[in-house]
């Protein structure tokens, strides 16, 4: 299958014989980036994948109403992150989980020193960004994880500039205090 360009899909999907056929191209091309943009707020594999599904059918009931002011990631980026939100929002019980009950405790040598290996300290970092405010944790996840530069952050979260650089502030200032201390 060769990948088709924005402009290619939606010209399928609003002027083709097969609509059905051109969407299913689109989620093929973007399931995977919003599958883990999604993961790193939602942090449960099942979780994530019904929120992955009511992205893509909250995409295709609008796809309709897409004016392409901007590209069709940032887009579908947008409804991924909001449909995260909304989730998190109704199913509060993440919030209040033990951060440990998704990871394991990190061994020690013994002397009792620190033997951390890389996937430890990924999930240091990981418990570390869990513990942040929700919005600080999604500015994080966008501008470390997925590299959005702060003007299609605001364009997604639609904030300011200058507030996704305080959030994203307070949330490194958070994260290595919490990696210096635990």
């Amino acid at each position: 299958m060769s990948e088709y360009s924005d402009k290619e899909l939606l010209d399928l999907l609003h002027n083709g014989d097969n609509p059905d056929y051109a969407f299913n191209l689109l989620v093929r091309k973007y399931q995977r980036k919003l599958y883990y943009t999604i993961r790193r707020i939602i942090i449960d594999h099942d979780d994530t994948n019904d929120v992955l599904q009511n992205t893509f059918i909250k995409a295709w009931k609008a796809i309709g109403n897409f004016r392409e002011e901007s590209q069709l990631f940032t887009w579908l980026y947008r409804i991924a992150t909001n449909e995260s939100i909304t989730f998190l929002n109704k199913n509060k019980r993440n919030l209040h989980q033990s951060i440990d009950e998704h990871f394991n405790e990190p061994s020690t040598g013994e002397n009792g020193e620190s033997s951390e290996t890389g996937k430890e300290i990924q999930e240091k970092l990981q418990k570390a960004i869990l513990t942040l405010p929700e919005k600080q944790r999604i500015v994080f996840n966008m501008k470390y994880f997925d590299e959005l530069k702060y003007e299609e952050m605001a364009v997604v979260l639609e904030t300011s500039v200058g507030a996704l650089k305080a959030s994203y502030h307070h949330a490194v200032k958070k994260i290595e205090d919490y990696l210096t201390t635990n």
